[in-house]
């Protein structure tokens, strides 16, 4: 049997799941049998996902506000880092930082980004990201 057989019985044996599940002893798994409670991720594993994650959501980022393609990459950052955390839903819902943002008044679009629930959520990541949507500095 050749390394590529052995996969694909693995394959058959384990499933392939896209998403967490429980397997038949109530463990946490993903992918082809994962255990993620004993062996979780591997630092490579994580930077692959996120490197993922992150092309997933400048895409969705530029292609529901194109306006943030017209940026500094600081502010364009400040927006990806938004859209990581809560989504593209949530972050539609930020109608005023988006007007002022059109207007190109980042101090008034940091000032919206802290009068939010999510300010008060994430705390000291507001703040960051709120200065540097102000300044356009990190």
């Amino acid at each position: 049997m050749n390394k590529e057989d052995f996969i694909e019985m693995l394959k058959r044996h384990e499933g392939v799941e896209f998403k967490v599940y429980k397997d038949s002893l109530g463990i946490e798994t993903i992918g082809v049998g994962r255990n993620l409670v004993d062996r979780g991720l591997s630092m490579d594993e994580v930077e692959y996902l996120l490197n993922n994650d992150i092309e997933y959501f400048s895409s969705v980022l530029i292609n529901k506000f194109p306006i943030a393609n017209e940026l500094s990459s600081e502010r364009y950052y400040v927006l990806l880092n938004m859209i990581f955390n809560m989504g593209p839903s949530r972050l539609s819902g930020f109608k005023k930082m988006w007007s002022a943002i059109e207007q190109h008044d980042y101090t008034k679009a940091s000032i919206e980004m802290l009068d939010s629930k999510w300010a008060k959520q994430v705390g000291r990541r507001a703040i960051e990201l709120s200065d540097i949507m102000r300044t356009g500095k990190k």
